[in-house]
């Protein structure tokens, strides 16, 4: 035991860049390089996010659409990309959806109105969002993404939809808006649930 006790133990040192006793700072990557931001403020942002992702899922669970439509700026953009492509560029590929702000308007007013056969009676969806982490910051907005499951029910049926949404997020006089919502889903085909009728 005393040659043991004589033995000197090693220093552990914890290598973190960018940390001082005043502040600590994260490396965010932004459009135009790197950009330092205070951990405080990033995780303002986080919670920020977090809040408007969980009532934009509320929102859809309870087909208030037209509440979610004012969410999304002028030159909004709602993408599903292809299942087996989910980086393709948009105009590049097929995309299950790809919607700027007038086509998104419109897919709104039909599905509040009773053309869409397919919603006909309207699906029941139930949504968790999750795993929410902010990616790139700008001058006039950030990026965040999030995993979900969506349920819907409808005919005696059941399907679940689990994917990761990517929005970017522009703050506008009005406050903090969807420029793009982009869903990747994670499912290898849309069988059984064969077609997205409602918004995921």
């Amino acid at each position: 035991m005393a040659m043991l006790a004589s033995i000197p133990l090693p220093t552990i040192v914890h290598m973190v860049p960018n940390v001082s006793k005043e502040s600590t700072v994260l490396e965010i990557s932004t459009r135009s390089g790197a950009e330092t931001a205070p951990a405080d403020d990033m995780q303002a942002l986080t919670r920020q996010a977090e809040s408007f992702l969980y009532q934009e899922a509320a929102l859809l669970d309870e087909w208030r659409l037209d509440e979610w439509l004012a969410l999304m700026a002028p030159d909004a953009h709602y993408r599903i990309p292809p299942l087996d492509l989910p980086d393709a560029v948009p105009g590049e590929a097929l995309y299950l959806i790809d919607d700027d702000r007038q086509r998104l308007d419109s897919r709104v007013r039909q599905l509040m109105g009773k053309t869409a056969w397919a919603e006909s009676p309207r699906s029941r969806t139930r949504r968790l969002v999750t795993n929410v982490r902010v990616g790139s910051i700008t001058d006039d907005g950030f990026t965040a993404s999030s995993n979900f499951a969506v349920w819907r029910f409808q005919f005696d049926n059941s399907d679940v939809y689990v994917g990761r949404y990517a929005h970017t997020f522009v703050r506008l006089a009005e406050g903090l808006r969807v420029q793009e919502r982009k869903v990747v889903l994670d499912l290898e085909s849309l069988r059984p649930h064969g077609r997205i009728s409602f918004i995921l």
